[in-house]
């Protein structure tokens, strides 16, 4: 028997589907598209059996591929989106469509409880903030407006362990997932009643799931699983890790001493740490799986996804004529990039399309006539490293902060070389990117490994499974232009909420002025 390792990582726009062998080589991946479901403002939904059926369709494709034995798979283990919620009923059925984590509509229920005090009283309880797509707040908007909709649920669930409960027929969740929906103090690992109960929804608190370690094996592949999926029945299924540990332990973030940086549709800067922390306060907190370590994240829509939406929006034509070339998109902006990194330019691009700090939206300022795709490409490419480290700063500013010497770097950018030494120059720090791409797989089937004895714990595990494939030094004629950069970025992101703020009907001496025949 071969021994094969398969991750689950369902995201907020692919569910991806990898196979891994224990020297943690990636043999084979394939993807399918989520539907993103829109069903009014601010509102982000999902089919959950949708995501089911691509998923089983991907795991197929992958057997097939890989020429991967059902009997070679030695555990299958999921990770997906943090936050949000999936909600079924007592026979495993689906309530209501799922929440995806950038659901904005429990703004109105956190303002709430901001005026009440009653935000500033939880968060230190579940160490964490309150923000719109966490599950807590999430559950604060249903408790008040489709109270029909919890009294169906029985269980409360993320999206990993939808999914595993679609594999395995049991419910539970992790301690990770648990800590991102900001329902434990994570210092326990146990469920804060304390916090619902100031909330006053003590009553969901039995609807939530049970919390197992996330390196252990919660229960095994159906029969009616394995005929969807070509697995082979009874199969070993792990708990496993919500995305942003998944990615961090690929990438091999294993010490406190180490940033871990998660460049995709959300901005993710973490930091590992003995206790956790409350100053500063991270977006996200929960236990490690390794080493009793805490992880705290700053998480702000602000990352590569702004340069995704710069690529189909208004590159096109560009991506097909570099295609027909044998070359790919992001490799021609990188060398565009790589030649305009010593020409003086003022553009500064703000990596605001899914949303900025007061409410300000993305823009491009200080273009000129000589400037072509390749400054502008470069300001897209430092703007969004720029957000990074305004996200860095926070989250290294406080009496707990952590002190890292060194990054490890995932997503998008760290397929580019061009674009992660611009992210070491900017946070004047080494650079380090392990082997392989799907990271949210790997670093959950790792965990699963752990479960299925094939290892001892998460460290051994990294040790034989995580190689460090490039590196890089910041320099630092790059850093003081990149630091200069920085301050003027900052600068003007303190007046874009102004700009964009709606100033009314103009007065009658705004008036414009009207020619007269």
């Amino acid at each position: 028997m071969r021994e094969r390792l398969i991750g689950i990582d369902a995201g907020g726009t692919m569910t991806k589907v990898a196979v891994f062998d224990l020297q943690g080589r990636e043999l084979g991946c394939e993807n399918r598209p989520n539907k993103m479901l829109f069903p009014g403002p601010g509102r982000t939904e999902r089919d959950p059996d949708a995501m089911w059926q691509a998923t089983c369709e991907a795991i197929r494709l992958v057997l097939d591929r890989t020429g991967t034995r059902p009997e070679d798979v030695a555990v299958i283990t999921p990770s997906g989106f943090g936050a949000g919620i999936f909600l079924v009923d007592a026979a495993g059925a689906v309530v209501r469509p799922g929440f995806v984590s950038t659901d904005s509509r429990s703004l109105s229920v956190i303002a709430d409880w901001h005026a009440r005090g009653l935000k500033g009283q939880v968060e230190p309880l579940t160490q964490a903030e309150i923000w719109p797509g966490q599950t807590l707040a999430i559950l604060g908007w249903l408790d008040r407006h489709e109270p029909e909709t919890i009294a169906r649920t029985h269980r409360v669930l993320g999206c990993k362990d939808f999914l595993r409960l679609r594999l395995t027929g049991t419910m539970s969740t992790d301690a990770t997932d648990a800590g991102c929906a900001g329902l434990i103090d994570t210092r326990t690992s146990s469920y804060s009643s304390e916090a619902l109960g100031l909330l006053g929804l003590s009553a969901i608190a039995p609807k939530l799931p049970e919390i197992r370690p996330s390196a252990s094996i919660v229960g095994h592949v159906t029969e009616a699983a394995a005929r969807l999926t070509g697995l082979k029945a009874g199969t070993p299924v792990a708990n496993g890790v919500y995305d942003v540990v998944a990615c961090s332990i690929a990438s091999g973030l294993a010490s406190p001493d180490q940033l871990g940086i998660v460049a995709g549709t959300f901005s993710i800067n973490s930091t590992l740490h003995r206790q956790p922390t409350v100053d500063p306060l991270p977006t996200l907190q929960s236990p490690y799986p390794l080493d009793d370590l805490f992880i705290a994240t700053i998480a702000t829509p602000r990352s590569a996804s702004n340069l995704e939406w710069f690529v189909k929006t208004l590159l096109s034509a560009e991506a097909d004529r570099v295609r027909a070339e044998g070359k790919s998109i992001y490799d021609h902006l990188g060398s565009l990039v790589a030649e305009r990194l010593d020409r003086k330019s003022r553009m500064i691009f703000f990596p605001f399309l899914f949303g900025g700090p007061n409410g300000a939206t993305g823009s491009l300022i200080g273009a000129e006539a000589g400037h072509d795709l390749g400054d502008v490409a470069r300001a897209v490419f430092e703007g969004i490293v720029f957000a990074h480290r305004t996200d860095v700063d926070q989250l290294l500013d406080g009496r707990e902060a952590a002190k890292p010497t060194s990054i490890r770097l995932a997503g998008g950018p760290a397929r580019n070389d061009v674009w992660s030494q611009m992210f070491s120059d900017a946070l004047a720090m080494p650079l380090q990117i392990a082997s392989g791409s799907e990271f949210g797989a790997k670093g959950t089937a790792m965990c699963g490994a752990v479960a299925a004895g094939l290892f001892a714990d998460l460290p051994a595990a990294i040790a034989a499974m995580v190689k460090v494939d490039r590196h890089f030094e910041p320099r630092p004629d790059h850093t003081a232009r990149l630091d200069s950069g920085y301050r003027r970025y900052r600068n003007a992101c303190a007046r874009l909420s102004d700009i964009d703020a709606d100033p009314g009907p103009p007065s009658a001496s705004q008036s414009p002025v009207r020619s007269v025949a």
